[in-house]
């Protein structure tokens, strides 16, 4: 599939609709947020996930999604120098482990895509720098959503501001487009060149996710042939909203907010 020819306008009603299964997706996560401590397993925040969003009239999107085989939870659930696509389990969250945690939530026919990275009780300063660099990366990227921009520009400003905080961002995995489908164009990585790749044009829905490496932008994947972790073992981190280019400014159609 081209993800650049697969760019989807969406309207004013179709925004709407992303921003309540963003909104929906947002209380999820907060919910697990909550949840996260030290004894806690994996599977039971993925199981308190999947039953708020069917409660709400949602559809847990990562669910069976293709793959080596299909997707089989919620939610994906990266501890310590695991990346992306933990598989949630028996696992238990220790003190110091930093988890992230990423969730995809179809709902009236759109869905909603975010993820965070968060500390098990008390964790090193390392790696609460790591998670406040890889946040911030995120709203670096999010700053370039404009009319008239480019992907590019959402590329480089990700990668220059990781990159100056002495980090790595991944190479292999990107932001994407989302909207009727979890993945659609424009294909967003988060290194590149400002003043190329795609023009942002109103209605564009994205969602950014910087992945942060402390040790190195290389990354290898676990035999359950998911989970995918840095190649030198070092901390990683993980944020990630949907996005839509307005006529002003971007529009976060995952934060937890009331107010359009």
């Amino acid at each position: 599939m081209s993800w650049e020819r697969n760019i989807v306008i969406k309207s004013s009603a179709e925004l709407m609709k992303m921003r309540e299964a963003g909104r929906l997706n947002a209380r999820v996560l907060a919910m697990v947020r909550e949840m996260i401590r030290p004894g806690v397993t994996t599977g039971e925040l993925d199981a308190a996930a999947e039953e708020m969003i069917r409660k709400h009239g949602g559809i847990p999107v990562f669910k069976g999604y293709p793959g080596p085989y299909p997707y089989p939870a919620t939610l994906c659930i990266s501890l310590n120098e695991e990346l992306v696509h933990g598989i949630p389990g028996k696992r238990k969250l220790k003190e110091g482990d930093i988890v992230s945690v990423d969730c995809g939530t179809l709902l009236d026919g759109f869905v909603g895509d975010s993820a965070f990275t968060a500390g098990v009780g008390e964790i090193s300063a390392e790696a609460r720098r790591l998670i406040q660099v890889t946040e911030q990366a995120l709203y670096e990227g999010i700053a370039q959503m404009l009319p008239g921009k480019r992907t590019g520009d959402i590329s480089s400003a990700i990668q220059r501001f990781v990159e100056a905080a002495g980090f790595h961002v991944t190479r292999e995995y990107t932001g994407h487009g989302v909207g009727r489908q979890m993945h659609e164009g424009p294909q967003v990585p988060n290194y590149g060149f400002s003043g190329r790749g795609v023009i942002l044009r109103p209605g564009m829905t994205i969602a950014l996710e910087p992945m942060v490496l402390v040790g190195t932008p290389r990354t290898t994947v676990l035999p359950d042939q998911w989970t995918v972790k840095s190649a030198d073992g070092s901390l990683t981190a993980h944020y990630e909203h949907t996005v839509a280019v307005t006529e002003g400014q971007p529009w976060i159609l995952t934060d937890a907010s009331e107010a359009p």
